[in-house]
């Protein structure tokens, strides 16, 4: 069973879009933004990322993670804790995505939490999709290799 979200009527689909869970790693060099409030959750993903052959920062708090990319790292893939202290996921990623650049970064938003209703307010802050922790790598990979792939998913204009 996935951790994905379920598809639902109202829900945007890029947040909803299911994944195959594919083993294979991401391609050598992807460079990952992970931020999770929980230091393990966040190192841990971070090294399964760089055991992978990604590139990637870890950060604990939004104010780290715009440190890091304002210090020179350029993320093609922010995965960031949506309920954090301060400044939660929704907010970073809103300032994330006002950014140069950031039309072709992939945003992944995970949350320990079961309540899908704030999904409409993920992809107002420019989720394009959401996770319920524990993400397994397995499934991970599989949105990594199709985003090396294919490219941030593009949905009509228009979909409510």
């Amino acid at each position: 069973m996935t951790n994905h979200t379920s598809p639902t009527p109202d829900a945007p689909p890029a947040l909803t879009e299911p994944t195959a869970g594919s083993a294979l790693p991401p391609p050598p060099g992807l460079r990952v933004l992970c931020v999770d409030d929980n230091v393990d959750a966040a190192d841990s993903l971070g090294t399964i990322l760089e055991l992978a052959g990604c590139k990637v920062l870890v950060a604990h708090d939004a104010a780290a993670a715009l440190a890091g990319v304002d210090g020179g790292f350029e993320p093609q893939v922010c995965v960031l804790d949506i309920t954090m202290p301060e400044v939660d996921g929704c907010e970073l990623a809103r300032r994330l995505r006002a950014r140069p650049g950031s039309d072709d970064q992939l945003f992944v938003a995970l949350t320990a939490l079961g309540d899908y209703n704030p999904l409409d307010r993920m992809a107002d802050a420019g989720f394009d999709l959401h996770f319920q922790k524990p993400l397994p790598p397995a499934e991970l990979y599989e949105v990594l290799n199709r985003f090396a792939e294919r490219g941030r998913p593009r949905w009509p204009t228009g979909v409510d």
